[in-house]
């Protein structure tokens, strides 16, 4: 019997406010465990331990569809067996899909011997994204796997750009609502204004500056979009007072992660950040949402592979 390959696939921002469908950071928390083994059986079985009903049929899967797509570049045909546990809640806007993605394809490349780059292992788990959402983008898929922010320069072809980025703590507000990513993306204009598009990219090359310069008041400035917020923000209760309050107590700025419905806020330090995580927790308790907050950090690896389990995993 082949030895088991434990896997911690991360949580994801998309978008970092501005760079809608562009740029993408990976979280230290929440993340995914997953369990992934070569079997002597050719093809691919799936089985999900959470709670969320989701599909284990290969190709309806998001974790398969990446998965096959893999497959389909092998020279000579291999089976795997992989169990999912999902703790990054789907429709949270924190790259769940990407993550199960994400995690398969870099976990059955190394039981493969690494033979495929990490620009491939992108391109084929795009193919889960398309299941999730309809759509191709690598906005969260490229974070998981590279680690730390990326910026996807094209996607065809395939052109991602690793930044280094300073140490920036997070906090994350998941109101327990649920947004999909494919009504997210129906409500979106058509078309926009060439000065609101300006400023838009002004707005993005200043982060991307801000964070090679290690410019945190750049960074802050940055951090706003003028497009797809206005829009996407109706549909998240209490945003625009998460948003103001934690700004006034200090964060260099946020928005919605990817989707929505989460909100994530920047910051220098850590306890400003955990400052932050107690002003979420208060608006959404008084608006009586059920809600969770996360006070975490970049994390600069993307998705993990042991021997061993994770910390709470099962063996």
């Amino acid at each position: 019997m082949n030895a088991p390959l434990y896997i911690s696939a991360p949580a994801t921002i998309a978008n970092l406010v501005c760079g809608f469908d562009i740029l993408g950071l990976a979280l230290e928390s929440p993340h995914d465990p997953m369990r992934l083994s070569l079997s002597p059986e050719p093809g691919l079985r799936i089985k999900h331990t959470d709670g969320y009903a989701l599909p284990t049929a290969p190709e309806k899967n998001v974790a398969g569809a990446a998965l096959l797509a893999l497959m389909q570049e092998l020279e000579a045909p291999v089976g795997f067996d992989l169990v999912i546990h999902k703790e990054i809640k789907p429709g949270s806007g924190l790259g769940s899909s990407a993550a199960s993605s994400a995690g398969a394809v870099v976990g059955a490349n190394h039981l493969l011997g690494n033979r495929f780059s990490k620009e491939d292992l992108v391109r084929f788990a795009m193919n889960g994204e398309k299941v999730a959402s309809g759509v191709k983008h690598a906005d969260n898929i490229a974070p998981g796997i590279y680690g730390g922010v990326t910026l996807i320069r094209a996607i065809h072809p395939l052109d991602i750009v690793p930044i280094q980025a300073p140490p920036l703590h997070v906090a994350v507000v998941h109101p327990q609502i649920e947004v999909r990513t494919a009504d997210a993306r129906q409500i979106l204009r058509n078309e926009v204004q060439l000065k609101l598009a300006i400023k838009q990219w002004g707005n993005i090359a200043g982060l991307v500056a801000g964070l090679i310069k290690g410019d945190y008041p750049l960074i802050g400035r940055s951090l706003e979009d003028v497009i797809i917020e206005p829009v996407r923000s109706i549909l998240i209760p209490g945003f625009d007072e998460v948003k103001k309050r934690c700004q006034e107590a200090g964060s260099l700025g946020g928005g919605i992660s990817g989707s929505g419905p989460s909100i994530f806020m920047l910051h220098e330090q850590r306890h400003t950040a955990e400052q932050v995580g107690g002003i979420m927790k208060e608006i959404y308790a008084r608006l009586g949402i059920d809600h969770k907050v996360y006070i975490t950090s970049v994390n600069p690896e993307g998705v993990r592979l042991s021997t061993h389990p994770f910390p709470g995993q099962e063996p």
